[in-house]
C-alpha cells in the first residue's frame, strides 16, 4: 500500500510575464516569428504561442478561411492568464480578413483585452517614426500582394515601389534567406525615393539584418514581425528601448 504524501506548504507568486503577459496565435506553417521574438528578452515580460491552423499554399482564400478558426486558437490562450495584450500574426490574412473582424474574434474569448495584426502595428510603427512613403517587400504572388499594398494606401501611405519573391508555399518562405530579404529590401529601396522600407510575412526573416541593412540605407526597416512584436510591447505597457532592433525599437 503506498504511503499517505506529506502535505507540503508552499507559496505563490505572480509567476512568469508579471509584468506583462502577451498572447500570440501564430500561423500552424510560421516557422520564424517564435525564432524572432525569443531574440528579444525583457525582464518580467512572456510570451504566450497558440497555433491556429492554416494551409501552406497562400492564397486569398485560403487565407481568408482563417476567421472562422481565430476564436478556437485564441481560446487556447486560457483567459486566466490575463493578458495584457493579444497578436494575430499574419499579415496577409489581417489584410483580407478585415483588422476589426481579426479583433473582433480574438475579443469573443478575451474581452476587452488590446489587440494588434502586422498590417495595423506596421501603419503605427510607420506614424511613430513619421514615414509617409515606403517601399514594400513581399513573398506573396500579385494576388496577395496587391491588397496589402491597397491597405497602405487606405491608411494614407505612398508606397513608391513593390517587389516580391512570388512564392505561394508558406513553407518555403521559412526558409529564404536573411541575405536575400536584405538584398530585396536594398533593390525595392532604390526605385524611387522613400521614407523606409516594410518587408510584409511574418515569415520573412530580418531581425539578423535590420541593424545593417538601416545603416547602409540610412532610413528605418521595419518587417511584420518587428512591428508586430512593438506594438505588442507598447500595448501592453512596456516601452522599454531594444537595441539592435532597428530604429523604431528605441521609440
Amino acid at each position: 500500500m503506498a504511503a499517505e504524501p506529506l502535505k507540503l506548504d508552499f507559496e505563490t507568486d505572480d509567476g512568469f510575464g508579471s509584468r506583462s503577459r502577451i498572447g500570440l496565435i501564430v500561423l500552424e506553417t510560421d516557422q520564424t516569428i517564435e525564432a524572432e521574438l525569443r531574440q528579444v528578452r525583457l525582464p518580467g515580460v512572456d510570451w504566450y504561442h497558440s497555433r491556429i491552423p492554416n494551409e501552406a499554399e497562400v492564397t486569398p482564400a485560403t487565407l481568408s478561411a482563417m476567421q472562422a478558426r481565430i476564436p478556437a486558437a485564441a481560446g487556447l490562450l486560457p483567459p486566466e492568464f490575463g493578458f495584457d495584450a493579444i497578436g494575430y500574426a499574419c499579415t496577409s490574412a489581417a489584410t483580407l480578413i478585415g483588422e476589426s473582424l481579426v479583433t473582433e474574434g480574438i475579443r469573443s474569448v478575451h474581452p476587452g483585452v488590446a489587440c494588434t495584426n502586422p498590417i495595423s502595428a506596421a501603419v503605427a510603427a510607420f506614424s511613430v517614426l513619421g514615414v509617409r512613403r515606403i517601399a514594400v517587400v513581399t513573398p506573396y504572388s500579385a494576388e496577395v500582394t496587391a491588397p496589402v499594398v491597397d491597405q497602405f494606401a487606405r491608411a494614407g501611405l505612398g508606397v513608391s515601389a513593390v517587389g516580391s519573391f512570388l512564392e505561394t508555399s508558406d513553407l518555403v518562405v521559412g526558409r529564404i534567406t536573411e541575405g536575400s530579404v536584405g538584398a530585396a529590401v536594398s533593390q525595392v529601396a532604390a526605385v524611387d525615393e522613400c521614407d523606409a522600407v516594410f518587408v510584409s510575412c511574418t515569415s520573412l526573416r530580418t531581425f539578423g539584418i535590420v541593424g545593417r541593412l538601416e545603416n547602409e540605407l540610412g532610413k528605418p526597416v521595419v518587417s511584420s514581425n518587428l512591428a508586430l512584436t512593438w506594438r505588442l510591447l507598447r500595448l501592453g505597457g512596456v516601452d522599454d528601448p531594444v537595441e539592435g532592433l532597428g530604429e523604431l525599437f528605441l521609440r
